[in-house]
């Protein structure tokens, strides 16, 4: 069953779109590994400085090769973001 995560990102004021656009390369370089079925971020048309991250994996073995890979990959430019963002984990069971 596939696990979807929704992860609400704050950035620093007036940082939204700059933080949107790193995301954005970030996006196409993990919908290219095994397991990974949506990778994308959406940033708030009334708040910009608030984005959200949509991702889809087909199992927690992905998932959890995602988390492995994630430490290999250098940080965002610091003073960018704001906390440590939400995550909210759900399993993806279309209901429709």
């Amino acid at each position: 069953m596939s696990l979807r995560l929704v992860v609400t990102i704050t950035a620093a004021p007036g940082k939204g779109g700059e933080l949107a656009e790193l995301y954005k390369s970030r996006c196409r370089e993990v919908m290219k590994e095994p397991g990974c079925e949506q990778f994308e971020v959406f940033q708030s048309v009334l708040d910009p400085d608030k984005l959200t991250l949509l991702e889809r994996w087909t199992d927690q073995a992905a998932l959890d090769a995602h988390a492995k890979l994630n430490q290999t990959r250098p940080p965002l430019p610091p003073g960018l973001r704001v906390g440590a963002g939400e995550r909210e984990d759900y399993e993806y069971n279309r209901t429709r």
